[in-house]
């Protein structure tokens, strides 16, 4: 039995580890648990999953949505998914859930079957749980041809074929787009190269740094405080290892949630006992005579004795193999439509290329239409259904993708959740709770309306103040709450400023005849 939980969903009533204490656990409100449990769990697993007062426990056959009537759905043809991880997976099952029966074929670039990457950075490097013990559920076996390490190397949309790197072709009548993102790596590659540097996205990752970890190091540096980094931090200092994060911006997750969290953020990083450098960056990595890490030189002139370094500077989205197929790709993602479809470099919508996961960017209504790309787990299981469902059904009953952006985070034994898009705000205020206790809610706002939150320790109200985005309820919210201490006023969100998304491509205009002009992508090098 496979099982995993969707910690976006999950509300810490722990019914779940009341029935099966051996399978999940709750700290504070943070919940960890075995992805893979012993066969003999398996019955206290299923009450535990049909007690969950939210529905957030996944089995193996779970079943999610209602099937699309056979009026409605295309069932043949030849449909083909390039990316196997998490968004990749939950559509393949999604379209033979839904009645699709023609051809369906599935290509990873990973030799794994699908697995789950949060636990990752929390309960793998812990030793709470095997790094094999993360696979996904699946919605049913799937009947599917499953091409396990086998990256695409282009898309052919003219003749509607995938290529693949050993050189076969796979045609399609229509092909999900979902190869998500990798580790950015340190630029300069013989220091990325000693031994000691780390980066934490794959399976084989975690278990390279678990093991560095194990072996006890002197000290742990963490290149970049976002969430990755600073969970990473939290395991070092649950596993009393010395750790120094180095930060260039002003504080921890201010790039996602702000300064005025961000603030909080380093606060409870220095509180466990965490080296904290902000405002800094790494300017080297140094190594010994035998290529082995030895510390690191900052900006600031200082030097970091250091065994293990862990760099943690964001993604790269999965693109390069779509830069000559035609489609809007770029540093950015692939840009489509609110329904999934792929937008073309002329801008015209797609009907038979759909994106969905970690590299589409998309309009969301709620925030002026504005295109975004989510590095969420709820975001690309939301995603992927969505355009499975609109793979298979008529134009009349396709559907959008409307679902508020959630995420969650467990770091320092406080579980942190958000709704929304923080950085949309300019204005944040503490509704409820404190922020020295580490336990309360933050609401941002922007131009007079809600339209985000974050909780520590809280996560029970969010689902009230999602309610009060997609009603674009007054900011700020005008009501008596529950907990609050004082008459909290708004201050400046300070989020980072918005970045307009041309970086990394320039279109031009070519063509002579004017009813044939086109738009060209002119990709410049990645620096």
């Amino acid at each position: 039995m496979k099982v995993v939980v969707d910690l976006t969903r999950c509300q810490g009533y722990g019914q779940c580890a009341f029935l099966a204490p051996d399978v999940f656990t709750v700290r504070e409100e943070s919940l960890l648990y075995d992805l893979d449990p012993a066969d003999e769990q398996g019955e206290r697993v299923l009450r535990a999953a049909a007690a969950c007062p939210v529905q957030a426990i996944h089995l193996d056959w779970t079943v999610t949505r209602s099937p699309v009537p056979q009026s409605e759905r295309k069932i043949d043809g030849r449909i083909v998914i390039v990316g196997a991880s998490l968004a990749g997976a939950r559509a393949a099952g999604v379209l033979r859930r839904d009645g699709f029966a023609g051809s369906l074929t599935v290509i990873g670039n990973e030799r794994h079957e699908p697995y789950d990457r949060p636990p990752l950075s929390k309960q793998v490097l812990t030793g709470q749980v095997a790094p094999d013990h993360v696979m996904l559920p699946r919605l049913r076996e799937v009947e599917a041809e499953w091409l396990w390490g086998t990256p695409a190397t282009g898309l052919d949309l003219a003749g509607k074929q995938v290529r693949l790197a050993d050189g076969r072709e796979i045609g399609f009548d229509r092909v999900l787009l979902a190869t998500g993102t990798r580790a950015r790596p340190w630029p300069h590659e013989a220091e990325a190269a000693l031994e000691g540097v780390h980066t934490l996205r794959t399976l084989e990752d975690a278990s390279r740094l678990r093991q560095a970890l194990d072996a006890r190091p002197s000290r742990v540096l963490i290149l970049g405080a976002g969430f990755t980094g600073s969970e990473i931090a939290s395991v070092c200092r649950e596993l009393d290892l010395p750790v120094t994060v180095v930060e260039r911006g002003p504080a921890p997750l201010v790039g996602a949630l702000g300064g005025v969290i961000g603030d909080v953020a380093a606060q409870m990083h220095r509180d466990h006992g965490v080296d904290l450098r902000c405002d800094t960056t790494v300017t080297a990595l140094e190594g010994d005579a035998d290529g082995r890490l030895r510390g690191a030189r900052l900006s600031d002139g200082s030097m970091v004795e250091a065994e293990v370094a862990v760099v943690a500077l964001g993604s790269i989205r999965n693109v390069e193999w779509l830069h000559d197929s035609g489609l809007a790709a770029g540093v950015w993602g692939v840009a489509c439509d609110a329904g999934c479809r792929a937008v073309d470099t002329n801008g015209l919508v797609t009907d038979d290329v759909f994106v969905a996961g970690d590299i589409a960017r998309f309009p969301h209504p709620l925030y002026q239409y504005q295109f975004m790309t989510l590095e969420h787990w709820g975001n690309a299981v939301a995603q992927a259904e969505i355009a499975a469902h609109n793979m298979v059904s008529d134009q009349a009953h396709r559907w959008p993708h409307l679902s508020v952006p959630v995420f969650w985070s467990s770091q320092f034994g406080v579980n942190i959740k958000s709704v929304g898009v923080p950085t949309f705000a300019d204005e944040v205020v503490i509704t409820q709770g404190s922020t020295a206790e580490r336990r309360f809610v933050a609401v941002y706002g922007y131009q007079g309306r809600v339209t985000a939150a974050i909780t520590f320790d809280q996560g029970l109200w969010l689902d009230f103040y999602q309610g009060l985005i997609e009603r674009a309820a007054p900011f700020p919210p005008d009501f008596r709450h529950v907990d609050r201490r004082t008459a909290e006023r708004p201050v400046p969100a300070r989020v980072p400023e918005r970045l307009t998304a041309t970086a990394g491509a320039t279109v031009v205009v070519t063509g002579h005849d004017p009813a044939e002009r086109r738009a060209t992508l002119v990709h410049a090098p990645q620096r």
